[in-house]
């Protein structure tokens, strides 16, 4: 039974840093993380932001379930862009043979 998904799925490399809320100067943001393993794919896609509102996403990244990376995150693509996390879903199914994962929409 698979119980993540395959490091040989995972063939790009992001670096994230966590959005950790904002303070008098801006945003702020956790530690970076380097190097982690990932399958992005550019989409175009309505998602819902924190508050709701219907966004469009233009990468799609999916990584190991144990990525912490909540909307408002700063990633850095395998292309070099610098993307902002809009969403990020756990996927995870106890019991069955599918992958769990996250899943982080950007823009």
């Amino acid at each position: 039974m698979v119980t993540r998904v395959p490091g040989r799925h995972l063939r790009h490399r992001i670096h994230v840093e966590p959005y950790l809320g904002d303070s008098a100067y801006g945003p702020r943001y956790g530690e970076p993380v380097e190097c982690v393993p990932a399958q992005v794919a550019a989409v175009r896609k309505q998602v819902a932001d924190k508050d709701g509102r219907e966004v469009l996403a233009t990468a799609q990244v999916i990584t190991g379930p144990e990525l912490e990376c909540p909307p408002g995150s700063r990633l850095t693509l395998p292309d070099g862009r610098t993307a902002t996390a809009i969403s990020t879903a756990r996927h995870t199914a106890p019991g069955l043979p599918v992958p769990a994962c996250t899943e982080v929409m950007c823009q």
